[in-house]
């Protein structure tokens, strides 16, 4: 297979399904569909990254049966080809907040059950500054830490919108005494980004996707950012919870609720900063549904995020549309 000639069909074609970092282009082959994986240039980069996604494919490719297969990677032009999985994504039938079908929740609790069982001399080096296993205080500060960063970056651009929303100038400053506190567990291979949209329904079985995220670290966070993004309703988050629990190894799960409520709490205020900065741009050139999705949805995260810093969860999608209005006006405009 010419893996060049896919790269370069990829790149042409303006059938794409795009995140935050890659483009995704289904491409035919004489074999059957590939999927082309294309990193979009100038991405905000937004999250801890600690690996290359081919490098953690090829780790979890013996213990993990649901993930994308990697045909190929290239660094120069830089693309990779999966195996095409032919399916739903979850988020098309199955949106944030609602109820998931039944077989996710055990596909899900399945994965993760999967990911910590894989022994630290099979995945990729670390840095020789990550946390040892079972500093989950040190996890946790590394976390805030990149937060923190992304909060200084666009900290000029955003002061006066920061502001508005209620985000401090040290906004992890709440949860800096708390770290240390929590409970220590062996650390695993974590996926870090485990939603609706990372996930494709087919035949039954829930596949999971994009891996670039996936750290060393603490499984409870695993679970903390995967309740954060799924929003489950109570009851199923409940049964996630349980089947969490008596799935996993007892070390893994061990702990007060304490804990997962300290990694919630950090991905609401990622979520309020992160968010604002995503937001924002989107907002420039989107239609009058687009602008009130994507204000409604703000408001969400920052009311969310509000009562971390014990502010009044009071924004209003009005509110937000107002407080970034000059700001959109002004990236619009050209001479």
């Amino acid at each position: 297979m010419n893996w060049l000639d896919l790269y370069e069909q990829a790149r042409a074609s303006g059938e794409a399904a795009a995140g935050y970092y890659n483009r995704n282009v289904a491409v035919r082959t004489a074999e059957g569909m590939v999927n082309v994986r294309i990193p979009l240039d100038a991405a905000d980069s937004m999250d801890v990254r600690l690996w290359t996604e081919q490098d953690v494919l090829g780790c979890i490719r013996p213990y993990v049966s649901q993930a994308p297969e990697l045909r190929h990677s290239s660094s120069d032009p830089c693309f990779q080809v999966h195996h095409f999985i032919d399916g739903r994504v979850l988020d098309s039938f199955s949106p944030r907040g609602s109820a998931v079908p039944p077989h996710v929740i055990g596909d899900v609790v399945a994965v993760m059950d999967q990911l910590v069982r894989i022994p630290q001399e099979k995945a990729p080096g670390l840095p020789a500054d990550w946390p040892d296993s079972g500093d989950v205080g040190g996890f946790g500060r590394r976390l805030a830490k990149l937060t923190q960063q992304v909060y200084d970056t666009h900290r000029d651009v955003y002061a006066e919108i920061f502001e508005d929303f209620g985000i401090p100038a040290e906004p992890l400053a709440v949860l800096e005494s708390q770290w240390d506190g929590l409970t220590s567990r062996p650390f695993a291979v974590l996926h870090s980004d485990l939603h609706r949209k990372n996930m494709i329904v087919s035949g039954g079985l829930t596949w999971f996707l994009d891996w670039e995220l996936a750290l060393w670290g603490d499984p409870l966070y695993e679970l903390g950012i995967h309740f954060h993004k799924m929003d489950y309703p109570v009851d199923q988050r409940s049964e996630v919870l349980r089947r969490w629990r008596e799935g996993l190894p007892e070390a893994s799960t061990t702990g007060p609720p304490s804990d997962l409520d300290l990694y919630l709490a950090h991905e609401r205020i990622k979520s309020a900063i992160v968010d604002t900065v995503r937001y924002s741009k989107q907002l420039v050139g989107a239609d009058r549904s687009m602008r009130d999705h994507l204000t409604d949805r703000l408001a969400r995260k920052l009311n969310a995020a509000r009562p971390v810093w014990d502010a009044a969860p009071d924004m209003t999608r009005e509110r937000v549309a107002q407080t970034l209005a000059p700001w959109v006006e002004r990236q619009s405009w050209t001479p």
